[in-house]
């Protein structure tokens, strides 16, 4: 039988690019169908654009400083991201509010990944927020991007203990193991065209996602059944 074509997808980072790996190495072990066309980061410094270049990617460094406002930084990586004509915008760790154009232009294409159980703690430093609430739990989303921050249609949320000998920086540990699994999975449902949008409703296996999938203890589960 003819191998499916791989799913085409350029990854937007600002930092270290811990996901970015995750995402190289499931790729790499054939367990991801996608070709990461460029990796693109705000942050000239960023490590995962060595990451990248390790991996043979094709990488750019588009510095939001070099740019006035966020409307014309976001119109110039509009236009480098589409000479990579990506099938999906993966965000991995990219640390810019998006423009509503920018937003528009991919719409439904255009994943996040945001280390809370959303809704809550929506932008920074969610790790020592979630203690100081006193959680017990504590965890990561993967949506799809929308005009309001951190929203937009919800694909799946992985879920940790909060122990209370924990700091923002085990928890933080807890939480990116989590991550390294669940975010090249969803790219891979995406691939197989197992995850989608129908008539502006996110399906996955052919049933509406009216609630988040859950990812617990390796096992995936659908509230949606």
């Amino acid at each position: 039988m003819p191998t499916k074509q791989a799913l085409s997808i350029v990854v937007l980072i600002s930092g270290s690019g811990s996901n970015l790996q995750a995402i190289i190495d499931a790729i790499e072990s054939q367990q991801l169908n996608a070709e990461i066309k460029a990796v693109i980061s705000n942050q000239p410094e960023a490590y995962g654009l060595i990451r990248a270049s390790k991996a043979g990617i094709k990488t750019h460094t588009l510095n939001h400083r070099d740019y006035n406002d966020r409307e014309s930084f976001d119109q110039a990586l509009i236009k480098l991201i589409d000479q990579h004509q990506p099938d999906y915008v993966v965000l991995a760790g990219f640390m810019r509010i998006l423009t509503e154009n920018f937003v528009t232009h991919y719409q439904y294409r255009m994943l996040n990944i945001h280390p809370s159980l959303l809704p809550e703690f929506r932008g920074l430093n969610t790790h020592q927020r979630a203690i100081d609430a006193g959680r017990s739990e504590h965890g990561v989303s993967i949506h799809f991007v929308t005009n309001e921050l951190d929203s937009g249609p919800m694909v799946i949320q992985a879920m940790v203990k909060v122990e209370t000998s924990d700091t923002a920086e085990t928890l933080a540990d807890k939480v990116h193991q989590q991550e390294h699994i669940i975010y090249p999975m969803v790219i891979q449902w995406l691939a197989e065209q197992r995850l989608k949008f129908i008539n502006e409703h996110l399906v996955f296996d052919q049933q509406s996602l009216r609630k988040p999938l859950i990812w617990d203890n390796a096992h995936l589960m659908n509230p949606n059944s």
